[in-house]
């Protein structure tokens, strides 16, 4: 009983700091958690890491534009962008350009957005692991014994991927050849979903429910379906295994099965974008009742911050089994796709 009370007194005591932004964030009007959880989930051209006061704690990103109008290059920062450019909030803040005669035009912009640092982060993080790895294995003895600790997990990852996933699913002839694909894509994922999970920086970007970056990697699978599959695979898309009159004067079933060509991909898009979006914006509005709840009162802020907090834990460890989770049936579903595309000739 003593340590049920202690753990209370604790968590009243770490309330507190939360009480008092809370009453300091509300003179300042209303709390709207909408914004907040879309500003969050959003790509910007800062990384913003806090709010008090009225002033933001960001860290500027560069701004690359060319002028629609001149050709012109410019590099600034957000907050120093000339005159002629603007961050338009009807198109999600994203940069457009006054052009001479009035009308406004998206310039070509390849500005280094919050995601695409992210994406970068990634990179370095992915590239660390496995040159770790890398070196462990390029020093080691013939005779020495099997990797163990950080190496050795990473080695049953990499296992239970190429020889479970890829090697079932394309088969014993040609998995090799999209084996580096699909593993850079599983650890590409699954390390932008966790460190998407990470509160502060270099962590919390929304990377994997961005829909530009689902649909990208969605044509990557595409490209490695189609580009690369053979005879079979294009005869039974344009003259398929089904009675006569199913595919010919009508061609209904080689229409449906070209639509195929690229339902498959956009399934891959809109799942894993959907899920890491959901996944987000629940963890995002749970933080926000806790500020909520201080808001409104000492007696709504004790109840809804223990139920805001025991919801978090429980939704941020159910975020690390998704960010698995949507990392594996991205590749397997890409896997099976590929495998399709090689199918051997029927023998009647």
């Amino acid at each position: 009983m003593k340590q049920i009370k202690s753990l209370l007194l604790l968590l009243v005591i770490a309330m507190m700091p939360l009480q008092l932004f809370a009453a300091h964030g509300a003179e300042g009007g209303k709390l709207n958690i909408s914004e907040i959880v879309l500003g969050h989930l959003s790509d910007d051209y800062e990384w913003h890491i806090a709010s008090y006061d009225g002033k933001a704690l960001s860290i500027p990103l560069p701004v690359i534009v060319r002028s629609s109008a001149t050709g012109q290059w410019t590099f600034c920062k957000p907050e120093t962008l000339p005159s002629n450019f603007f961050f338009d909030e009807a198109h999600h803040g994203k940069i457009y350009e006054k052009m001479p005669d009035g009308s406004n035009v998206r310039p070509l912009d390849l500005s280094i957005t919050k995601a695409v640092a992210q994406i970068w982060i990634v990179v370095i993080v992915l590239l660390g692991i496995f040159g770790y790895c890398s070196r462990w294995y390029k020093h080691r003895d013939a005779k020495s014994e099997a990797p163990r600790g950080f190496v050795g997990a990473m080695e049953m990852i990499v296992m239970t991927i190429n020889d479970d996933v890829v090697k079932s699913s394309i088969g014993e002839k040609h998995y090799k050849t999209y084996a580096p694909y699909l593993l850079t894509v599983f650890f590409f994922i699954l390390t932008a979903n966790l460190i998407g999970l990470v509160p502060i920086f270099p962590g919390g970007a929304n990377v994997t429910g961005n829909i530009n970056i689902t649909m990208f990697l969605a044509v990557c699978s595409m490209l490695a379906i189609n580009l690369f599959g053979n005879k079979e695979y294009w005869k039974d898309i344009f003259w398929p295994h089904v009675p006569f009159l199913l595919k010919a004067p009508i061609p209904l079933m080689p229409v449906i099965e070209l639509f195929g060509v690229f339902t498959k991909p956009f399934a891959l898009m809109i799942r894993l974008f959907a899920n890491m979006m959901a996944g987000h914006a629940v963890i995002l509005s749970f933080t926000c009742v806790i500020f909520l709840g201080w808001s409104m009162g000492v007696g709504f802020g004790l109840g809804l911050n223990i139920f805001s907090i025991l919801m978090l834990l429980f939704m941020n460890c159910l975020e690390l089994l998704v960010a698995f989770v949507q990392a594996y049936v991205f590749t397997l579903l890409s896997a099976v796709f590929i495998g399709m595309a090689h199918k051997e000739e029927e023998v009647e």
